[in-house]
């Protein structure tokens, strides 16, 4: 999957299921941030998310596989389903263990970011890995004052400095910009089902 050197993005998430938005902020990531590849990892079970109406991991991988197959510089992954690790800093962790001179970074919504003290050693993944984070009505502006982009502010670079996220040694992040896409998996299930899930839909940590 890795030759050397490559500037990788990560994308993780439950993919339940695969849309045009993670499409839509993978290019964005890729052109913005200059990166050779962007893997989408798909969870086997979020630990924030309940079990009940989550498609069987080899459906949710089949489809993401078919969103991914629009732009070759995809990959979608089962790393996660074969290293066993739940929680992201464990899977950042085997990730440069496994794959030592890939460059890689780490890319959230701005949801996440926001909710990002609530995540298992959090603090560890800010210092292990570069950050990227794509803005998502409505939580960007309170993302940008919550208590993650506070606690590593200085460590916040320009946008027009996106480019060389990759290179950068953590911690470091930036915020990225782009017209946004709206479409979402709850949106897409909530259709499907025709009813209201009552679970938000919310990136595994």
């Amino acid at each position: 999957m890795t030759g050397r050197n490559l500037r990788v993005g990560i994308l993780g998430g439950s993919f339940n299921p695969a849309h045009d938005g993670h499409l839509h902020v993978s290019q964005l990531a890729l052109d913005q941030l200059e990166l050779d590849e962007l893997w989408w990892l798909v969870s086997p079970q979020n630990p924030l998310k309940p079990v009940e109406g989550m498609a069987p991991f080899a459906k949710r991988f089949e489809q993401a596989s078919v969103i991914a197959a629009r732009d070759g510089r995809i990959r979608v992954s089962d790393f996660e389903n074969q290293s066993g690790t739940i929680y992201s800093v464990d899977t950042i962790a085997a990730l440069k263990k496994t794959y030592p001179d890939t460059s890689f970074v780490w890319v959230v919504g701005a949801d996440n970011l926001r909710q990002m003290p609530k995540w298992q050693g959090w603090q560890k993944i800010f210092r292990s890995v570069p950050i990227a984070v794509f803005p998502r009505v409505p939580f960007s502006l309170r993302a940008l004052r919550g208590r993650a982009a506070r606690r590593f502010a200085g460590a916040q670079i320009q946008h027009k400095d996106a480019a060389r996220l990759a290179g950068h040694r953590a911690p470091a992040w930036v915020m990225l910009q782009a017209p946004l896409n709206l479409q979402s998996a709850t949106r897409i299930r909530k259709a499907e089902s025709g009813g209201w899930e009552i679970f938000p839909s919310v990136n595994k940590h």
